[in-house]
């Protein structure tokens, strides 16, 4: 395994023994909140998800984002990667991380030639060498299904 390898597998075992955003969380008064539920039927993962969106004159921010869920070290990782990365951004910044995530997923574990957008992904590159493993990209996209249907619920991304 190269050192690269490992250091991908060191921070998917780090994220999913300590996942950022477990539990769900109250939404304050006054912000748009979303939640959606997934499950990955191949395999019984799931997550419940719930999206906290701040509105301002400045446009629409991911205030937080937490949930609860159950599954593979990968499902529960990438999650938790997915949560770290988009909180605080605005819409349209997640829904490109969105995109490039669904390009590395696609990449059948050669990763993404563009280095603005690994570097756009930080942590989630770790899930780079998922893609090689069909079964294995719907654990790590879970999270992120569940948070695009969690920002439609919400409201967000109306108008």
């Amino acid at each position: 395994m190269s050192s690269l390898e490992q250091m991908y597998q060191a921070v998917i075992l780090d994220h999913a023994k300590h996942p950022v955003g477990r539990g769900l969380a109250e939404v304050p008064e006054g912000h748009l909140a979303g939640e959606s539920h997934q499950v990955n039927p191949t395999c019984g993962d799931e997550v419940t998800l719930r999206v906290d969106v701040s509105v301002d004159a400045a446009g629409s921010t991911v205030a937080a984002v937490s949930w609860e869920g159950q599954g593979c070290s990968i499902s529960q990782a990438s999650t938790s990667v997915m949560t770290e990365l988009v909180t605080g951004r605005d819409l349209a910044d997640v829904a490109r991380l969105d995109t490039i995530f669904h390009d590395l997923m696609s990449s059948r574990g050669k990763g993404l030639d563009d280095d603005e957008a690994l570097d756009a992904l930080g942590d989630a590159t770790a899930f780079t060498g998922v893609s090689q493993y069909p079964a294995r990209i719907k654990c790590a996209l879970l999270g992120w299904a569940a948070l695009k249907d969690s920002l439609a619920r919400s409201g967000a991304l109306a108008g």
